[in-house]
């Protein structure tokens, strides 16, 4: 018997939950939708925006780093199929749980909630917190 999965912890649900090709009515059509999980987006953004090395983001979300890079490949190839096969991107569900940051639990400094919206909390690999 498998596993259970653990719940991968996200800062922040994304400011935008769809995106896709413009001027093309494809409604209806569940076979071009492409749907990124929460985890995976978080992992996008850990790594790519916030510039984590896995482990890094591995301890931000609270599981393995192998685990971590299996997200990160799944994420990358979900929206290179979208973007090259022109597909919409739903970034929705998954296995996650949003951190306790309103409740004092979440200390983390990559955190979107320590701080301000603007990324202001952000820092720069090697910087010290």
């Amino acid at each position: 018997m498998a596993r259970p999965t653990k719940d991968r912890s996200i800062c922040e649900f994304p400011k935008q939950s769809e995106f896709g090709p413009i001027g093309r009515n494809r409604a209806g059509q569940e076979d071009d939708v492409i749907t990124l999980h929460l985890d995976e987006y978080e992992t996008i953004r850990l790594i790519d925006m916030e510039k984590m090395t896995q482990e890094e983001c591995s301890k931000q979300m609270d599981v393995a780093r192998t685990t971590i890079q299996a997200i990160y490949e799944n994420a990358r190839e979900k929206i290179a199929i979208a973007i090259v096969e022109g597909k919409r991107l739903v970034i929705a569900g998954g296995n996650y749980r949003l951190c306790m940051r309103n409740k004092g639990e979440c200390n983390k400094f990559h955190c979107r909630r320590n701080g301000n919206e603007e990324g202001l909390g952000r820092k720069k690999r090697g910087e010290s917190c």
